[in-house]
């Protein structure tokens, strides 16, 4: 407990979460004995968390020029054992001699052993321990085990298997994983609900989400890109329910094969897929004040080929009020007010749609793979406003008053096909090499109508001014790809591959008015056809090599040629540009004296190219005093990463701490522009451009600390703090802005008896720096309550979210040369919902094969204009 509160006091009493269980082996002064939990029971019983293991202490040896190795196996997956404990005893005695412990694919080496005979004893929590006698002789120095099969200490409990229950959050060497399934509170909630519990990760009231700070993140789906996330992350968030992902992996150092490396890094998203034989399947439904969803997943297997399947439908209910504060000035000086704008609009949002998904992997023969998938996707949104507007002249006379009906609706079409050929060479060989495709296409259409009307004139009147627009918005996305792994020891490793990926962009936009005649006709300057093109070819290769016993380096490098195009219907000319990069990437590990804790450096260059969300130059102007669009020209931006990252465990808890910089010298900013325009009824006013530009200099320096500890066996609890200062500069639009930002969250979860358990989420984050000003603090909290049913085959949830304020307030204030403006929203966020599942059918292990996949991480991708520049 001592432990448990020095970690909270370090964290502002934000930080703690699941233990990290200390691996079986020989017992320090005041530790349980090895093979229990702290209550008494195995390790291998329901309840222990499978997790990292630390190696037992050993005793002074005579040392030599003696080598064992081995790779430790499931008995019965045949799958590694990360992490896994390795203990090197006498012939007779228990006091451990050398120990280490295996890496991510259950290998490890114990160097400079003296000759004579010994005892090995593998284990890890969840399995039986293994002893293997070892004889080295004088002759014979190097001995490899092969692979060593650890037997699952597993309880069968009517044709379920239960090995334990993974923690919250693991702690693994090149990412943290955030297992949703442990979460109660995630019951009937969407993809938004479980990525701001992940650690590092921020995800405001509307979906926008950021990783340490930097809003230029990929988002993945089991490991690949996805037209349901390719157009708008934030929309996309809301359109996943939380009940089919499995994990969130935050991966903060990716190594070059990974397009671009990530300014921020990479979130992917895990959902339920498995490899277990005969016929299995879950159902679940979800019903709550704020959002619904249904769904239905099915698997099977039967010898090679296996089959999963999943659809769900799902609807949300959104009521909110967004208001609008502007003062503008007659000069850059800002000393006279010309004139002042207050807008308040009280909106009605309902939405769903659905999602389907269906794959099959064949095995023809041992080494050897094939798999291919169908992801579908369907959006719907619906929001109707009442727009109140009134604006005065610093004469207190009043101009352009008028009450508005908005009609908006937007609607998404979706759909991945993926295929890929896996080719191992042998059992236990690390060699493979795989062959990926996949087409994506994302349809979507948004639609909005104005009837507009003099303030006090009856709604039933005609109105004095009408508009509609429509833009049919289409992104098509082929990608092929090819890696190859190859060790060339058991200490080095090289891996290359080549990648091309072409994406097709289509837009048609239109506004129409009705003139005097009531007939309806196109307004020129914001009706046109874009179409775009970008072709990227990438070659890649990285070399991992141990230095000795402690350190460890990664030294990578990519190329990627881009070429890109575009042209606007009805205009002559057509504007092209292409570069080649190059981008390097090196990590450097130590491992500690500790066991299983590590500090690594590391540095990687990120290319990022802007996504249809910043390129789109379609025109939207629902609001006569405000305009957006994207900007067709912008150009790729780089950003120069370092990171500095220490993980280690203490007593039980875990601590990954992180210090990173990003310095980005073209970033793509916001850019808003005041400027005298004339409104469709030919009135002169004052008009707020927004588009996007390389406009800025960003530099981001930060820390990042995640804590997690189990106070007593029931009682899981974790926390991130994230602290960072940031500084953006434009000399185009001759402004800067700067300062510190923080964010916070806990995540604790108790589990009684009878089945019962109760979990707790809770996050703040201080105000958003923007190169134009910033956006305001917000804080969530949810409570959840879990009843296991049928001996864990169902279960039963009931989920609160901010019960005590009905909804968050946001605002935005940002400033242009001659207008200081607040927009603010509020979001209603209160919500109460009740969750049922359960799982049926026969589930008996399947080994799982490696996977592959495609990764376009290379985009930055739209955040509604909210998020951190970079």
């Amino acid at each position: 407990m001592k432990n448990a509160v020095l970690l909270l006091f370090a964290s502002a009493s934000l930080l703690s979460a699941p233990a990290w269980a200390q691996a079986p082996g020989a017992p320090a002064a005041g530790q349980r004995p090895a093979g229990t939990r702290t209550d008494g029971a195995p390790t291998g019983a329901p309840g222990g968390a499978p997790t990292k293991a630390a190696a037992p202490l050993a005793i002074p040896a005579p040392r030599g020029n003696g080598r064992i190795s081995g790779t430790v196996l499931d008995g019965t997956t045949k799958q590694p054992v990360e992490f896994a404990t390795v203990a090197l005893l006498p012939a007779t005695g228990e006091k451990p001699v050398d120990g280490t412990v295996a890496d991510d694919k259950g290998k490890f080496v114990l160097k400079g052993i003296a000759p004579g005979s010994y005892r090995l004893s593998i284990s890890f929590i969840g399995y039986g321990a293994l002893v293997q006698p070892v004889t080295l002789a004088e002759g014979k120095m190097s001995v490899d085990l092969g692979s060593l099969a650890l037997a699952s200490q597993a309880k069968q409990l009517e044709g379920v298997t239960v090995t334990g229950e993974r923690p919250i959050v693991e702690s693994k060497p090149d990412r943290l994983v955030y297992n949703a399934t442990q979460d109660a509170t995630n019951k009937g909630g969407t993809a938004a609900d479980v990525l701001r519990k992940a650690p590092m990760v921020s995800v405001d009231p509307d979906g926008n989400l950021q990783l340490s700070g930097s809003s230029n993140v990929k988002v993945l789906i089991n490991g690949k890109p996805s037209a349901i996330v390719a157009n708008d992350v934030a929309q996309a968030l809301k359109q996943l329910p939380g009940d089919q992902i499995k994990s969130v992996e935050v991966i903060t150092s990716p190594s070059a094969k990974y397009d671009g490396e990530g300014s921020a890094g990479i979130i992917n998203i895990v959902l339920k897929e498995n490899n277990l034989q005969g016929v299995n399947g879950n159902v679940g439904v979800a019903a709550g004040t704020r959002n619904s969803n249904m769904n239905l997943g099915l698997n099977a297997r039967k010898g090679k080929v296996g089959l999963s399947s999943a659809i769900n439908g799902w609807s949300f209910y959104s009521p909110g009020v967004q208001g609008v504060q502007r003062v503008d000035y007659t000069d850059a000086s800002k000393t006279t007010v010309r004139n002042t704008l207050t807008q308040e609009n009280t909106g009605r949002g309902f939405g769903g749609g659905g999602n389907g998904r269906i794959g099959i992997d064949y095995e023809p023969a041992p080494n050897h793979a094939l798999s291919f998938s169908v992801n579908g996707n369907m959006f719907r949104n619906a929001n109707t406003a009442d727009v109140h507007q009134e604006q005065t002249l610093s004469s207190n006379s009043r101009f352009g008053n008028y009450e508005r009906e908005l009609d908006q609706k937007f609607r998404v079409q979706s759909y991945d096909l993926t295929g890929s050929y896996t080719r191992t060479f042998g059992q236990g060989s690390r060699r493979e090499w795989t062959v990926l495709g996949q087409h994506t296409r994302n349809a979507n259409r948004r639609f909005y109508d104005i009837d507009q009307y003099p303030l006090g004139v009856p709604h039933y009147f005609t109105p004095a001014y009408q508009e509609s627009s429509l833009n049919k918005a289409r992104n098509l996305e082929t990608t092929l790809q090819t890696d190859y792994v190859h060790p060339l020891s058991d200490k080095q490793t090289v891996e290359v591959g080549g990648k091309m990926i072409m994406r097709n962009v289509y837009s048609n936009y239109t506004v129409d008015t009705l003139n005097a005649q009531n007939i309806a006709f196109p307004v020129a300057n914001l009706t046109n056809i874009f179409t775009y093109d970008q072709n990227v070819v990438a070659g890649y290769a990285t070399y991992a090599t141990s230095l000795g016993k402690k350190y460890s380096v990664r030294l990578g490098g990519r190329v990627e040629r881009t070429d890109l195009g575009g042209e606007f219907q009805g205009q002559e000319g057509r504007f092209t540009t292409n570069y080649t990069n190059a981008l390097p990437n090196v990590a450097l590990t130590r491992n500690l004296k500790q066991p299983g804790s590590t500090i690594r450096a590391s540095y990687s260059r990120r290319i990022q190219r802007p996504s249809i969300f910043y390129l789109n130059p379609y025109r939207n102007r629902i609001d006569p005093t405000q305009l957006q669009y994207g900007n067709p020209n912008l150009d790729a931006e780089f950003t120069d990463n370092f990171e500095l990252n220490l993980n280690t465990f203490v007593k039980g808890s875990v601590i990954n701490i992180s210090a990173y910089s990003r310095i980005t010298n073209n970033a793509i900013e916001a850019k808003r522009i005041t400027r005298d325009s004339l409104d469709p009824q030919g009135r002169a006013i004052r008009l707020v451009e927004t588009t996007y530009g390389n406009i800025a200099r960003n530099q981001t320096y930060g820390v990042n600390l995640f804590g997690s500890v189990k106070p007593v066996p029931k009682w899981d609890i974790s926390g991130n703090v994230n602290l960072y200062y940031v500084y953006l500069r434009s000399a185009t639009l001759n402004t800067s802005n700067s300062g510190v930002v923080y964010s916070a969250n806990i995540n604790s979860g108790y589990k009684f008896d009878k089945g019962y358990s109760l979990q707790f989420f809770g996050m703040l984050n201080s105000p958003r720096i923007q190169l134009q000003g910033k956006s305001s603090s917000w804080q969530m909290y949810s409570i959840g309550l879990r009843k296991n049913l049928w001996k864990d085959k169902g279960d039963l949830t009931l989920n609160a979210d901010n019960l005590f304020s009905p909804y968050i307030r946001l605002t935005n204030d940002f400033r242009t040369a001659t207008s200081d403006q607040t927009n603010s929203t509020k979001v209603y966020n209160r919500g109460v919902r009740v969750a049922f599942s359960y799982r049926f059918g026969k589930l008996e292990n399947k080994p799982q094969r490696p996977k592959r996949s495609i990764r376009n991480d290379d985009q930055k991708a739209g955040d509604g204009g909210n998020g951190q520049g970079n």
